[in-house]
């Protein structure tokens, strides 16, 4: 059985849909706007291939790109056809072929990309949610601090990077197992290094160096149902995206007002901005912690705030405790034998508080109580960023000011599922 199911790992599955898709929409006069839609795929090994299959071995699935027609209802419309990004890549190095989870992958790190085109950004990327995010100097160090961030989750991720990859990154890179790298372009000699790595896919997307023409674009989303039904959206645009965006805390309740009583420092505003956007791309219900623009903690997809917010927090504690292991004695820290160097080890991230003295605390919707701030504020947080708008905001305000923590507001909830 086991060698049954490496097989299908290996199977290409051919797929039967068909090389164009229309989707139209008409009005109660039958007038109608259409999306025109063609079926992607790539010459490999002279054969036209299209995605190796879909989210598991045997599914069928087709990779289609918007390439004519528009969307208007009332004053918004559709991103315009032929601004291909990851609907239409360039494969300088196939490996095992793209399938739909490496596609996705790499659509959600663009997605979070986007809004970060000034300094070098790498987004890691496993089963589409950030497992690290960084901002940097350089590329590399960009990619080793989000490669940090999470050491484990990155292995076989998806990497997004934001600028043209030069041998230094490329060397980075080869040093671990990943299954798609994605960028803009690569330097003379990087594909060289990268090609080492014989399965890995390595993606050229000429159009991330224009990725900030993509920020507050919209599309149509569709999200289809087990009964065949469709539920449509216009997509998600964060539109906090600048500190003049956000709002000092405050409510009022029974007649009390109540107002955060410090105002953000640059840092936290940076730090604060940079978890925003980055939880765009993060599955609901979610919290994260970001320090120095580095995400430090990653809970994603709980039921319940204060567990995602404990999960984050978790988190953070046992990938430091990897980290410092890992570059302290080139030894996992799962895999630490020696009792005396673990126990170091643990000393050194409580008393660091797993890294998170000092971080963001960013939240995709309201605390409906203070208990899932008060879960940061252990640890030392210094800031917080959150939607607002529960009537209980008075308490996590209080919360804030007990300890001198800063909250802003963004007034846009940012749900993904």
């Amino acid at each position: 059985m086991a060698q049954d199911l490496k097989k299908m790992y290996k199977t290409i599955v051919q797929d039967h849909f068909p090389p164009k898709m229309e989707i139209s929409f008409s009005d109660e006069n039958d007038k109608k706007q259409t999306l025109f839609y063609e079926r992607v795929s790539w010459t490999i090994d002279g054969l036209q291939k299209g995605l190796r299959y879909g989210e598991n071995p045997g599914q069928e699935a087709a990779l289609y790109k918007l390439v004519n027609g528009n969307l208007m209802l009332g004053e918004t419309e559709t991103i315009r056809p032929g601004q291909y990004l990851a609907s239409d890549i360039e494969l300088l190095q196939s490996g095992k072929h793209p399938g739909k989870t490496n596609l996705t992958d790499a659509d959600n790190a663009l997605n979070i990309l986007r809004y970060f085109t000034d300094k070098p950004t790498v987004v890691i990327i496993k089963h589409n949610n950030p497992c690290g995010v960084a901002r940097s100097y350089s590329l590399e160090d960009a990619y080793m601090k989000a490669n940090m961030a999470d050491r484990v989750a990155a292995f076989g991720g998806c990497i997004a990077l934001n600028k043209t990859v030069d041998k230094a990154t490329a060397e980075a890179v080869s040093n671990q197992y990943a299954e798609v790298v994605v960028a803009p372009d690569f330097e003379a000699g990087a594909m060289d290094i990268l090609a080492r790595k014989k399965n890995l896919r390595v993606i050229r997307i000429a159009n991330i160096s224009r990725l900030h023409e993509f920020a507050g674009k919209r599309f149509a989303d569709f999200k289809s149902l087990i009964d065949g039904g469709i539920i449509v959206q216009w997509s998600f645009v964060p539109l906090a995206r600048s500190k003049d965006a956000l709002m000092p805390a405050e409510t009022e309740y029974k007649g009390k007002k109540y107002r955060i009583a410090r105002q953000p420092t640059e840092q936290e505003y940076e730090d604060m901005l940079f978890g925003w956007l980055v939880e765009s791309g993060v599955t609901s219900n979610s919290v994260i912690y970001v320090k120095n623009q580095v995400t430090a903690g990653i809970g994603t997809g709980e039921q319940d705030r204060v567990g995602v917010a404990e999960i984050a927090r978790d988190k953070a504690y046992r990938k430091l405790a990897d980290r410092y292991c890992f570059e302290t004695y080139a030894t996992p820290y799962n895999d630490m034998k020696d009792q005396d160097k673990k126990a170091e080890i643990d000393k050194r991230v409580a008393d660091e508080k797993g890294g998170l003295i000092g971080s963001a605390m960013v939240s995709d919707a309201f605390f409906p109580f203070r208990d899932g701030v008060d879960v940061g504020i252990r640890e030392g947080i210094s800031s917080v960023i959150q939607p607002g708008g529960s009537e209980n905001d008075y308490q996590s305000i209080e919360a804030c000011n007990e300890a001198d923590v800063t909250m802003v507001y963004t007034g846009q909830r940012s749900f993904r599922h």
